[in-house]
């Protein structure tokens, strides 16, 4: 490690302003930054510092993220070879290195667009390369299906780091998640792709007649009136079609433990959001009539669809959250309320979790300007009582 902080220290002054590499300053400095803490001070008054810097806290977002990331690439596997009936025959490594060949270029896409847009952003602006896009990057692989094809997933981010990011400013100024409007931006865009009863398992290249296999996911099952759309317990450990990322509930809940422990994600959101998704799921419950999907019992709704990875990694972010500790928990419940609702109400569109947040994302600012104007009141109204 030592010999590469000397490389780049060597090589540091022929990256400022007015050297023969200036144009490579922004490049220079996030890759040194990223193997270590620079040894900038501050200029001006008292500050505090520790070792966490917005690097450290993306990297242990990135760490959460690896335990449902290791399990749908596993789960990939699975389904492909279930698909087939060959589960007896295949072992854990034969699934797993199969769902990894499929996820892994889809991760590299992602990340290669996503850098270099940013890279060039911030040469272009003379600032430093945002750490944002390190989870970002992550986050919207897992969120799609297996089989987007990796153009899709190229022209996807672009648009979520350009028409998501920059526009606002770059990270810290967006008023949404980021992945979420790569997800936004392919369901709108190519319907067909990101939605509907068979999109979600790739199976291509097993025979030469077979150019891929398809499978409905429990969502789409329920809207289309299954009653039995899902096994509990395949649900939670995360056996069932799905997103990349998004199936198991037990490694999602592992990332959450991690986010909470580290006092990066913020347990407030998390848990408001699921109380949300409980109570509209149980006045469904209670007017479901002869409406199968309304009958779902509440704790499915939890554990299919995106609910689960969308209540810890999305609904979380920092940025297009709500900031006042009151206005997290409306924030969160009103996700939960909708994602359940649009879901269910919603037929044609069977998974709202999407939606949910990119609408509150919207109104999380008037969420809290309304909990600080009411706290002025408050006051306001103690000072009068005194007087």
């Amino acid at each position: 490690m030592k010999a590469i902080r000397n490389f780049f220290e060597t090589t540091q002054p022929h990256v400022q302003k007015g050297a023969k590499f200036h144009w490579l300053h922004s490049t220079h400095d996030a890759l040194f930054t990223l193997f270590f803490v620079p040894k900038n001070t501050s200029k001006s008054g008292t500050h505090i510092h520790d070792f966490i810097d917005l690097k450290r806290t993306m990297g242990l977002v990135v760490l959460a993220l690896v335990p449902a990331l290791l399990f749908g690439m596993y789960n990939v596997g699975y389904q492909h070879f279930g698909a087939l009936g060959q589960l007896s025959t295949a072992g854990f490594m034969d699934m797993f290195l199969f769902g990894l060949l499929k996820v892994l270029p889809i991760i590299i896409v992602s990340y290669g667009v996503g850098l270099g847009i940013e890279f060039i952003f911030a040469q272009f602006r003379g600032h430093e390369v945002n750490e944002g896009f390190l989870v970002s990057g992550l986050l919207i692989p897992m969120v799609m299906p297996v089989n987007t094809p990796l153009w899709m997933v190229a022209i996807a981010v672009a648009f979520a780091v350009i028409f998501g990011k920059e526009v606002f400013g770059g990270t810290g100024m967006n008023i949404w998640n980021p992945a979420l409007v790569a997800r936004a931006f392919l369901f709108f865009a190519y319907p067909g792709q990101m939605s509907g009863d068979s999109v979600w398992i790739s199976a291509s290249g097993v025979e030469k007649m077979v150019d891929g296999f398809t499978g409905a996911t429990p969502m789409a099952l329920a809207a289309a009136g299954n009653a039995n759309p899902v096994n509990t317990w395949d649900a939670f450990i995360g056996l069932i079609p799905g997103s990349i990322g998004e199936t198991s509930t037990l490694a999602i809940l592992i990332g959450a433990a991690i986010l909470i422990i580290t006092g990066i994600g913020n347990w407030k959101i998390m848990v408001s959001t699921i109380l949300g998704g409980i109570t509209m799921g149980v006045l469904l419950n209670v007017f479901a009539g002869d409406n199968i999907y309304m009958s779902l019992p509440f704790y499915d709704h939890l554990i299919i669809g995106g609910f689960a990875f969308g209540a810890i990694f999305m609904a979380t972010d920092p940025v297009s959250a709500a900031q006042t500790d009151k206005g997290k928990w409306i924030y969160g419940f009103l996700i939960g309320i909708l994602a359940i609702l649009i879901r269910v109400v919603n037929p044609a569109y069977p998974e709202g979790m999407m939606l949910a947040i990119l609408l509150m994302n919207t109104f999380a600012p008037l969420i809290d300007h309304y909990v600080v104007e009411g706290n002025i009141k408050r006051r306001l109204k103690r000072v009068k009582a005194t007087i």
